[in-house]
């Protein structure tokens, strides 16, 4: 099986278009898509950008991000893609979504405790699900900002060191792409689209494993 997975689209109509152009060649199963797909924009903007993807005539996944307007979810909802605090099940692959973000300086609309991020993956996760968040685990390559610090999510991080989940998709973090590893966990940040970035992983959906990551650029 094979997960195109992206994030952090921001509206930019331009760049889906190329990845759209992209994808019309390739063979793939499912598309993941881990949030901001506009910046502070509404339900329409996520349609303008998701509409295109949506016409490729693959699975679609996705969940909001921090920087999504409040109308987004329930737009997500509405055309049956949206993950957050739930699970769904696409070619016999458990996903489990985290819309939003952990908390941020910038009080942005969707922003979550890791009491209630652990709340979702407690309710949510089967074992061998991957995981579709937004926010990626706190301490790894996929957190880690300009300056140095991790700022990703503790609580998520905990969870993929007790139950080693074969797969993370993540984003938020735009300087953060990356393919790294908590354990058998195989974590993948594959950079903001606005910026031509996405990333491509062959997974093996009888084994639950990871068997390759690619971070794509336009």
């Amino acid at each position: 099986m094979r997960i195109v997975a992206v994030t952090d689209i921001h509206g930019n109509r331009s760049k889906v278009g190329k990845l759209v152009e992209t994808l019309r060649g390739m063979d793939f199963d499912i598309l993941a898509v881990a949030g901001d797909l506009t910046h502070f924009g509404s339900a329409e903007r996520a349609r303008e950008v998701l509409t295109p993807l949506m016409e490729l005539g693959r699975p679609v996944v996705a969940v909001h991000g921090n920087c999504d307007g409040p109308d987004v979810p329930p737009f997500l909802e509405g055309i049956g893609v949206w993950a957050h605090d739930r699970r769904v099940e696409i070619g016999g692959v458990g996903i489990v979504g985290i819309g939003g973000s952990n908390i941020t300086p910038f009080r942005t609309f969707w922003e979550l405790t890791e009491d209630e991020i652990e709340g979702i993956l407690e309710r949510n996760y089967r074992d061998g699900d991957v995981i579709l968040s937004h926010v990626p685990p706190k301490d790894t390559n996929a957190d880690r900002v300009h300056s140095g610090l991790h700022v990703g999510s503790p609580a998520l991080r905990g969870f993929i060191e007790r139950k080693e989940p074969p797969l993370v998709l993540t984003g938020h973090i735009h300087e953060a792409r990356s393919v790294d590893r908590i354990g058998e966990t195989v974590i993948v940040n594959p950079g903001p689209l606005f910026r031509g970035y996405y990333a491509v992983v062959d997974y093996d959906a009888e084994k639950k494993r990871v068997d390759g990551v690619e971070l794509e650029r336009l």
